[in-house]
């Protein structure tokens, strides 16, 4: 087989003419190929790598990749290889999720392995720094030992010199700001948050109402500083087609990111209810 391969500017006018005509973006994660080339059938314009959506499809929640119990980057780039670039025919293209703060790997060399594979995108959660609650005394362990916003948005800067898409993401308005001020990402993801849903998922309790309101607040501030920029929501209580049919009516978004929502919570519900069907399936008569 032969991997498609694309290229920043064809990424980009691809969607640049979707928010001309009015078209949200579609971003969505996946951690197997076959979730990759469903996602692509169904759509999708850029499927995500990480090693939390390869977790999630082995039945552990999105957060299980924050501890030490794998090589984030390796795990990322082994599976995006080996399933999910087999699996697309190139409708899509591929962003992966990269941890720039991995102190084994030089990411200029991690990010021409991406190229290398067929791979134009890079984003920085794979994991970020900005999930972690600056007040808490985690957040100064890691960033003492020089784990930072700083490696993360150095990372998306060289890869728009490396001529890929670069596409920002953070958790908070502060990490979203200084990420647009000195990395220009072409997309940017503010992330609301865990998407609340199924058998892992977090609700903090929040409404779509609040989740929306919080999203434009960073929109409004993050366009004053790139307005060209493509903003992106994710997360939080946006855990179905309607609640982001709600964000896209009520914010500047140009469109959306699904994780949980597309993959995760579709699966455990079929999954589920259709090996209930075959569990539940009885004898109609007694054999002599």
């Amino acid at each position: 087989m032969i991997v498609p391969r694309t290229s920043r500017e064809e990424i980009l006018r691809k969607l640049r003419k979707k928010v001309e005509d009015r078209i949200p973006i579609y971003i969505a994660s996946a951690g197997s190929g076959l979730v990759a080339k469903l996602l692509e059938k169904a759509g999708v314009d850029c499927i995500n790598t990480f090693s939390g959506a390869r977790l999630r499809a082995n039945g552990m929640g999105t957060m299980s990749m924050l501890w030490p119990i794998l090589d984030s980057n390796k795990q990322t780039m082994d599976y995006t290889r080996e399933d999910i670039m087999p699996a697309i025919k190139g409708d899509s293209f591929i962003c992966a999720c990269l941890n720039a703060n991995d102190p084994l790997k030089d990411m200029r060399m991690v990010l021409n392995d991406c190229k290398a594979m067929g791979v134009f995108s890079a984003s920085n959660i794979g994991p970020s720094i900005s999930y972690v609650d600056k007040d808490s005394e985690i957040f100064k362990v890691l960033t003492k030992s020089g784990i930072t916003l700083d490696n993360e948005i150095e990372m998306l800067k060289l890869a728009k010199e490396m001529d890929m898409v670069s596409i920002g993401l953070a958790f908070n308005t502060e990490d979203s700001l200084r990420i647009m001020e000195e990395a220009q990402p072409d997309i940017f993801c503010f992330h609301a948050g865990t998407t609340k849903g199924g058998l892992s998922g977090y609700d903090s309790g929040e409404t779509i109402e609040q989740t929306t309101a919080r999203t434009e607040e960073a929109n409004q501030q993050l366009r004053k500083i790139k307005p060209d920029v493509m903003l992106i929501a994710h997360g939080a209580a946006m855990e179905d087609p309607d609640d982001a049919q709600y964000i896209l009516n009520n914010t500047s978004c140009d469109g959306i990111w699904t994780g949980s929502s597309t993959e995760r919570i579709p699966i455990e519900k079929a999954v589920f209810e259709t090996a209930r069907k075959f569990a539940d399936l009885r004898f109609t008569d007694s054999k002599n």
